[in-house]
């Protein structure tokens, strides 16, 4: 199931034609309002993408009984998947690469400071990113760190997910705050202790 909705990046139409023939080639016996939940897509918005992808010779439409279809891909169908797939993670790998450059020039500055010693603040995918940029770096991650005792222990990109309260005992260099979502929290929260030592704390 393939799931883009946001503010930046929005459902195309060759996004929702994916969708629908990743779900066909999946199960073809699949009901118009299945489709629908399954892509995100209205009733009459999966209604008028098999009628188009149909009359393009893209899906073979049989009648299974007097009130259901089944959707079956034809050759040229599976060739539109496969090369829409293809293109679909193309992009998705380079909005990865983007991201990662972006996060590397945030960094950036510690490094060339000196400030190589690092403790990241917040077990998020954005966390996950920064951790792939370090290691091209000369910076090293003591310690990851998040508010949510469930994390605590799990393993991130080779790294333990521990309390806030280690942070005590760690001499970092710089504190990072790698979550997006829990940015303003985490930075009031970290504050008090970077003043006292004397060390920046950087926002992703």
């Amino acid at each position: 199931m393939l799931h883009i909705n946001g503010q930046f990046l929005r459902p195309s139409t060759e996004y929702r034609t994916l969708a629908i023939l990743e779900e066909l080639a999946e199960d073809n016996t699949l009901s118009q309002s299945q489709l629908g939940e399954r892509t995100g897509l209205s009733g009459a918005m999966v209604n008028h993408y098999l009628k188009d992808l149909r009359d393009r010779n893209i899906l073979d439409v049989r009648p299974l009984n007097a009130r259901s279809n089944e959707y079956v891909l034809t050759a040229q169908g599976e060739r539109l998947r496969r090369d829409l797939f293809a293109d679909y993670c193309a992009e998705i790998v380079r909005s990865y690469t983007a991201l990662k450059q972006l996060v590397h020039r945030k960094l950036a500055g510690l490094e060339r400071d000196g400030r190589r010693r690092l403790v990241f603040f917040g077990a998020s995918e954005t966390c996950e990113i920064a951790l792939s940029a370090v290691r091209a770096m000369n910076l090293t991650v003591l310690a990851l760190l998040d508010n949510n005792p469930a994390k605590h222990g799990e393993v991130l990109a080779g790294h333990t997910i521990f309390p806030p309260r280690v942070i005590e005992s760690i001499g970092c260099d710089a504190i990072v705050v790698t979550s997006f979502g829990q940015a303003d929290d985490i930075l009031k929260q970290v504050r008090p202790l970077a003043e006292t030592r004397n060390i920046p704390v950087v926002r992703l």
